[in-house]
């Protein structure tokens, strides 16, 4: 008889795996090969992949459900979402950051400045994550944090597929911008660099940066 599982575990694994490339885009996923791997019933591997598909990291491809492919058109439109909700998490995060969020803010900095040249494109890409992440709760809206780190992790496997090295200087210019104009209350640069950084991000995907 198959152990039980938590299904959320199962659903934090599958995630994980889409997001880092493990399971490439458009590859399809075997509900009993999935079972097996988890030792568990198809039943429960069906409820985690609904809730996959409700989160648009996989779809339903005839009988079949396969990874979510990569498209212009697909970071196009969650390029467009960003630009609108991101701007205005970071300005709440601006007006309700306390002193030791401040603090915080400035050990990110300082782990900033530990990346070099033989930093790998996960590493940076995870830590521009985490960076987000602390922002995000920062603005204390956590039903906004929510929808942007789903957002920000799909934007993640564009990043992870980039055959060349990302340059971490260019990359976190605006994240760095970002913190001090957090840390100094300056609305307009915040609007102005996370503008800047989403536009960038893209150009940097697409390799015309």
């Amino acid at each position: 008889m198959a152990k039980q599982i938590d299904p959320g575990q199962i659903y934090a694994a599958l995630r994980k795996k889409i997001i880092h490339l493990e399971l490439a885009p458009e590859s399809v996923l075997n509900l009993s090969d999935l079972a097996n791997e988890f030792n568990v019933s198809r039943t429960p591997i069906k409820e985690v992949l609904i809730s996959l598909e409700s989160e648009e990291w996989i779809k339903r491809h005839g009988s079949h459900f396969i990874v979510t492919p990569l498209s212009l058109e697909r970071i196009r439109e969650i390029t467009e979402i960003r630009m609108v909700m991101e701007v205005q998490a970071n300005i709440w995060a601006m007006e309700r950051v306390t002193p030791e969020e401040i603090v915080a803010l400035g050990a990110i900095r300082e782990k900033i400045n530990t990346f070099t040249e033989s930093s790998s494109n996960q590493s940076i890409v995870d830590f521009d994550f985490t960076i987000h992440h602390f922002i995000f709760r920062v603005a204390k809206n956590i039903h906004l944090a929510k929808i942007l780190e789903r957002i920000l992790s799909h934007y993640l496997r564009f990043w992870l597929s980039i055959p060349r090295q990302i340059d971490h200087k260019i990359f976190f210019t605006e994240p760095l911008e970002l913190i001090e104009a957090i840390c100094s209350k300056n609305e307009p640069q915040i609007r102005e660099c996370t503008a800047r950084h989403i536009r960038n991000s893209v150009a940097q995907i697409m390799g015309t940066r």
